[in-house]
């Protein structure tokens, strides 16, 4: 008999996030290895629920049959508490952690409190917990009193990319290119003003991802971007369905991240071979090993300034980190390893 999963994922599924792509490839992976995957899809207000969502996803739950096991997205599984524990005797919960919901950035002390306070109710719940990274593992161990023998790692998976005759060192003009939502873990300001500080070197900026999850930090990005005088120099490029030509046609990966639960598109620029330049917030060191790129501190705009002049003033030193990329993916999970690495812990946990 087909093994069975119940997979709830707050949102649109279809958002192009590293964390709705992690879902959607391991639902896929999933049904190739033999399983059948129902998806519950809840509202899109987590993790600040709506009482309406939070009505939805307790009622989508209560429907299951006792020992039905539940698979829950971290963006929602941490602010469910009251459900979880009216559940977790008779359901097999297992929480999927793409990072601590209290690690996201720009929140304040109150929220962080409220929101570790709920994810550690809710965790206790637990069956099994699948964490994305090493370094979320250890924060859960640490800080949420989650034991280290319920939690299973399951790295992002990766899709080879044929090599290619890059541009890379050759054109007069360097391209340099950040992808991820214009939010304020991201650090596109942090960005911005490291970019400001080189503007004698000859460089492009694009920076891919969704300008509309945080309207108020988008507009001051573009404010900060006039400022600067980098109308035709930096480009909020906005959602690119198709990252892959925009990955060939760069020089340098960059991105100023505040925090970062695994990062998936490291692995994407280092298959693609491009040099990076990024920080050392959360699992990024665990994704981006030193002979791919240089990592700086979080929030430094002069030590990532630091760092992108030297890459892009030192052709030979860009084909070195390249190179460096190129070997680091080779060694990368497929997305069949993290799908066996998730179905292992979830036989575990139904057989609890």
């Amino acid at each position: 008999m087909a093994p069975k999963l119940h997979f709830a994922i707050p949102g649109d599924i279809a958002t192009k996030t590293g964390g709705y792509g992690y879902d959607r490839r391991l639902i896929e992976e999933l049904h190739k290895a033999g399983w059948v995957v129902t998806h519950l899809a809840w509202g899109d207000s987590f993790p600040f629920a709506s009482s309406w969502d939070l009505a939805v996803a307790g009622r989508s739950l209560a429907c299951l049959a006792d020992r039905d096991l539940v698979l829950i997205d971290g963006l929602a599984f941490g602010a469910i508490p009251e459900i979880a524990e009216a559940e977790g005797g008779r359901l097999r919960l297992v929480a999927l952690v793409h990072h601590p919901l209290a690690d996201e950035t720009g929140l304040s002390q109150e929220q962080r409190e409220m929101l570790c306070s709920s994810e550690s109710r809710a965790l206790a719940m637990t069956r099994a917990v699948i964490a994305t990274s090493n370094t979320t593992a250890e924060r859960l161990v640490r800080g949420y009193g989650v034991a280290r023998e319920k939690i299973a790692v399951a790295r992002p998976g990766s899709d080879p990319v044929p090599a290619t005759n890059r541009l890379a060192s050759s054109r007069a003009v360097l391209q340099l290119l950040s992808v991820g939502t214009v939010t304020h873990r991201k650090g596109p300001d942090v960005l911005i003003e490291a970019l400001a500080l080189i503007p004698d070197l000859a460089w492009t900026c694009g920076i891919a991802g969704t300008t509309d999850r945080a309207p108020e930090f988008t507009a001051k990005i573009r404010r900060l971007i006039t400022c600067h005088g980098f109308d035709r120099r930096v480009y909020l490029l906005g959602l690119v369905p198709d990252l892959g030509a925009l990955y060939e046609n760069a020089d340098i990966f960059v991105l100023a991240s505040r925090n970062e639960g695994y990062g998936m598109v490291f692995s994407e620029a280092m298959q693609h071979g491009l040099p990076i330049v990024a920080t050392t917030a959360g699992a990024v060191p665990e994704s981006v090993p030193p002979t791919a790129g240089l990592l700086v501190t979080p929030d430094n705009p002069k030590a990532l300034a630091s760092a992108l002049r030297r890459l892009i003033s030192d052709s030979a030193e860009r084909r070195r980190f390249a190179a460096g990329a190129r070997a680091a993916a080779a060694s990368l999970p497929r997305w069949q390893d993290t799908a066996r690495r998730v179905a292992e812990a979830l036989v575990r946990a139904a057989s609890s």
